[in-house]
């Protein structure tokens, strides 16, 4: 797995306005970023320009839990687990918990 810059850990459904500038921020200096999505933020993954920001990324995931219980339908990004979040956390040069 190559290296993040950073690594957003979002857990709030509420964090979405900060996430998404933070996204576009990054996306506009090319710094390499990734998500891990769980809990109720799980539903973030829906999110058109959200997923779109984050496709660009090395790797993102949803927590497979946190989609079963608040997600809805098919999953438009991969379905991990916390193990996928140590594993990024691991080449994260930065971490973002929001």
């Amino acid at each position: 797995m190559e290296d993040i810059e950073v690594l957003f850990l979002v857990s709030r459904p509420e964090s979405e306005p900060i996430l998404r500038g933070l996204l576009r921020a990054c996306a506009r200096r090319k710094t390499s970023c990734a998500c891990f999505f769980t809990g109720a933020a799980a539903v973030l993954a829906v999110d058109p320009e959200i997923g779109a920001l984050v496709r660009e990324s090395p790797r993102s995931a949803v927590c497979e839990y946190s989609w079963e219980r608040f997600g809805h339908g098919e999953c438009p990004m991969h379905l991990g687990s916390q193990t996928d979040n140590s594993a990024m956390a691991a080449v994260a040069r930065r971490i973002v918990s929001l």
